[in-house]
C-alpha cells in the first residue's frame, strides 16, 4: 500500500480506502473513452470524510477528482492527474422529504430516479430528468447542471437547488442557500457551485425544490416529410401560446436507424419526428391535446398519434429513449455532442450536419430537445483507434463547435465541458470571462487540487 493510501487510511479509518486494481480501473473513467487511474480511491461516507480528505490533499498538494455515479459523457470525473478519486456515491441517503415546505434534503450519491420515485409516491415532483436518471447521481447532476427533455417548461437542475453544503479545498464546510424558495442573502454561492464540475468544492448535501406532480399528461407523436416542417411546427406551437413540458425532435438518420433496430411498425413515417408532451389537470389536458392535434395536422404532418395518461405516454417515450440504442446498433461509435443553438437555428443546424457528413464522410444524427435548442449532434465514426479516422473526426468536431460558437450557441447544454470539450472552451468565452473563472478558482482552491486537468487547466 502506498504512503498516500496509508496516510488516508490512518486518517479516515478502515473501509474508506481502496487501492485494488479493479477499483482503480473502475474509477479511472466515465462513459467517455478517456481513462486515467487514480493512485487511491476514497469511498466517502460522510461530509467529515470529504473534509478530512481535502484538508490532507491541500496540505500535501495531492490532486483530488470528485466522483459520483460516473455516467458523464465528457471525461469530467476522469482523474487526469492521478491522485485521489473521491467517490461520494456511498453518501446516498434521502434525508428528508417535506411536502409542507416543498423540499427534499439529499446526499450527493442519491440516484436521480430514486428521488423522483420517492416524491412521486407522495404526489410530488422533482422535474429534472436526464436520460440517465436511473443511474446518474444528484451530485453529478449538480456538478454539470444537468437537464433533460422537460427543461422547456420546468428548467434545469439549477432551478431546483435551494441550498447546498459543500466542502472547499481547504476542508472547510460552506452552507449556502437553505430551504426557503426565495432567498437573496449575499452572493449566489449555490449558483456558483451548480455547474462547477467539481472544481470549486465537493457537494455533501443538497436541499432541492419539489413541486406538485401534474395529475395527467398527454402526448403527440408526429411524423413530417422534412426536418424544416418539424422545426416550423416547434415555432408555431410556441407562438400559439402553448408551453409543452417537452418538445423533442429527430432527423432522418436517427429515424432510419430506429427503423432498422425497432422495426417499421413502431417508428413514425417521414424524415423528421416531433414529440410533444403536455401536462396538468385532466380536463385542461384533454382540451389542450385536441387543440394541439388540430394545429399540428394543419402544419403538414403525415402521421399523427395521440396518447393520454401515463401508460400511453410511456410508449412514446420508450421510442425516444431507444434512439441512442438504435444509433449504437449501426455498429458505429457515437460521438455525442450536446450543443445548443438559438431555436431559430434548428434547420440551419441540421443543414450544417449534412454538410459535415458530405465533407468528412461520417453519418451525422441529430435529435434532442427542440424546445430549448439543445440538440444532440452525433457524429457516427467506425473507430477512434485509427489515426486517420480519428483526425477526420476531430476535424468534423472542430467545424461543428466553431459554427455553434459563430451562431452564438453553447458548446454544452447539459454534459459539461470536462476534457472532451476543453479545447473549445477558450473560443466559447471572452478573455474577461476566462479571467473571472480563474480568479474564482484561485480564491476557493488556491493550490489547484480540485479536478485538475479539466477546462481551467
Amino acid at each position: 500500500m502506498s504512503s498516500l493510501a496509508d496516510d488516508l487510511s490512518s486518517l479516515l479509518g478502515p473501509g474508506r480506502i481502496s487501492v485494488s486494481v479493479p477499483d482503480l480501473a473502475a474509477h479511472a473513467t466515465d462513459k467517455w473513452f478517456a481513462s486515467s487511474p487514480p493512485q487511491v480511491v476514497v469511498h466517502a461516507k460522510s461530509a467529515e470524510d470529504v473534509a478530512q480528505t481535502l484538508r490532507y490533499a491541500t496540505e500535501h498538494g495531492v490532486p483530488v477528482t470528485p466522483q459520483g455515479a460516473r455516467v458523464g459523457y465528457v471525461g469530467g470525473c476522469v482523474p487526469a492527474q492521478g491522485g485521489i478519486a473521491l467517490s461520494v456515491l456511498g453518501m446516498n441517503r434521502i434525508l428528508e422529504v417535506n411536502t409542507a415546505d416543498g423540499v427534499a434534503v439529499v446526499e450527493p450519491g442519491v440516484i436521480t430516479g430514486d428521488l423522483q420515485k420517492a416524491v412521486r409516491e407522495l404526489g410530488w415532483f422533482y422535474p429534472p430528468d436526464p436520460a440517465s436518471l436511473k443511474e446518474c447521481s444528484l451530485g453529478g447532476n449538480i456538478a454539470t447542471n444537468a437537464g433533460g427533455p422537460r427543461c422547456l417548461k420546468y428548467g434545469v437542475t439549477r432551478h431546483y437547488v435551494l441550498g447546498l453544503e459543500a466542502v472547499l479545498a481547504d476542508g472547510s464546510l460552506v452552507k449556502a442557500g437553505g430551504r426557503c424558495h426565495k432567498n437573496k442573502t449575499g452572493f449566489d454561492l449555490v449558483g456558483l457551485m451548480v455547474g462547477s464540475e467539481g472544481m470549486l468544492g465537493v457537494v455533501t448535501q443538497a436541499t432541492l425544490r419539489l413541486i406538485p406532480h401534474p395529475p395527467t399528461r398527454a402526448m403527440l407523436s408526429a411524423g413530417f416529410r422534412t426536418f424544416a416542417e418539424a422545426a416550423n411546427a416547434v415555432q408555431r406551437i410556441l407562438n400559439s401560446g402553448f408551453l409543452p413540458s417537452a418538445l423533442e425532435i429527430a432527423d432522418k438518420f436517427t429515424l432510419r436507424a430506429a427503423r432498422e433496430y425497432l422495426g417499421e411498425s413502431v417508428t413514425p413515417r417521414g424524415d423528421a419526428h416531433l414529440l410533444v408532451e403536455i401536462d396538468g389537470h385532466e380536463s385542461s389536458v384533454k382540451g389542450e391535446l385536441a387543440l394541439l392535434a388540430d394545429l399540428v395536422r394543419s402544419l403538414g404532418c403525415i402521421e399523427l398519434e395521440e396518447a393520454l395518461g401515463e401508460e400511453a405516454c410511456e410508449r412514446f417515450w420508450k421510442l425516444r429513449r431507444e434512439f441512442s440504442y438504435s444509433l449504437r446498433n449501426t455498429g458505429l461509435i457515437k460521438l455525442n455532442e450536446d450543443i445548443v443553438v438559438p431555436r431559430s437555428r434548428l434547420v440551419d443546424l441540421v443543414d450544417f450536419a449534412e454538410q459535415l457528413q458530405a465533407r468528412h464522410g461520417f453519418p451525422v444524427a441529430c435529435f434532442g430537445h427542440a424546445g430549448d435548442g439543445n440538440i444532440h449532434v452525433n457524429i457516427m465514426v467506425p473507430t477512434m483507434d485509427e489515426p486517420a479516422i480519428r483526425e477526420r473526426a476531430e476535424e468534423a468536431l472542430d467545424a461543428l463547435f466553431h459554427q455553434i460558437i459563430a451562431w452564438n450557441g453553447a458548446i454544452t447544454g447539459e454534459h459539461g465541458v470536462g476534457i472532451a470539450k476543453k479545447r473549445w472552451w477558450r473560443h466559447a468565452v471572452s478573455d474577461a470571462a476566462h479571467e473571472a473563472h480563474l480568479k474564482v478558482k484561485a480564491a476557493l482552491d488556491p493550490k489547484g487540487i480540485l479536478n485538475p486537468g479539466k477546462f481551467l487547466g
